[in-house]
């Protein structure tokens, strides 16, 4: 099992399956995070525990908490 924080960057993956809880799971789905997405990895960010990601157009930042929760594979 790979996960989003697994990823290094420029690296493209599909989204598997989310193993968030009820809320965190939500906020993903309304940001187009969810199962069949393609996710490309854009920058991580050590000191702070983010990772960039863009999803389809949209950019965003996760926590490395919320990052381990997404299962991926490479495309």
């Amino acid at each position: 099992m790979q996960t989003l924080l697994d990823c290094h960057k420029a690296c493209k993956v599909k989204v598997i399956k989310l193993n968030a809880k009820t809320d965190l799971k939500q906020r993903l789905i309304s940001f187009g995070i969810m199962k069949e997405a393609t996710i490309e990895v854009l920058e991580h960010a050590p000191a702070k525990s983010t990772i960039e990601v863009k999803v389809g157009k949209m950019r965003i930042a996760l926590r490395a908490q919320e990052a381990k929760l997404i299962e991926v594979e490479k495309i």
